[in-house]
């Protein structure tokens, strides 16, 4: 979970896509995220998502680790539209030979709406 997080911040794909399962389903609680299921679905979107919000960083506050279930309250900055964004949230992560099987993320779209002018 923790080589996932930090795959982001090198804003490459396939540096990010390259550490979940073949079936893995990304899911989102927020009204803005946007969930798919499925390594290929995930590496058509990844690179819109990644140019979206240029010098996305997730700073991992503390990986709480049950067995392959992780938790990770984050910090996520980035640059959206030339606004500087800063949000809180906490993924949960299932993972399964040391990969990534699930992710379901927990962030705030109102905060991000109004950092970026749209709310």
């Amino acid at each position: 979970a923790a080589a996932y997080l930090a795959a982001f911040s090198t804003g490459e794909p396939e540096q990010v896509a390259s550490n979940v399962t073949d079936d893995f389903v990304n899911d989102h609680a927020s009204a803005l995220g946007s969930g798919c299921e499925g390594i290929d679905e995930y590496r058509r979107r990844l690179p819109g998502f990644l140019g979206s919000l240029p010098g996305l960083r997730y700073e991992v506050e503390q990986l709480i680790v049950d067995g392959p279930d992780v938790a990770a309250p984050y910090t996520l900055t980035a640059t959206s539209g030339g606004h500087p964004v800063e949000i809180r949230g906490v993924m949960v992560i299932e993972t399964r030979d040391g990969k990534v099987s699930r992710r379901t993320d927990y962030w705030d779209a109102l905060t991000f709406l109004r950092q970026t002018g749209q709310a």
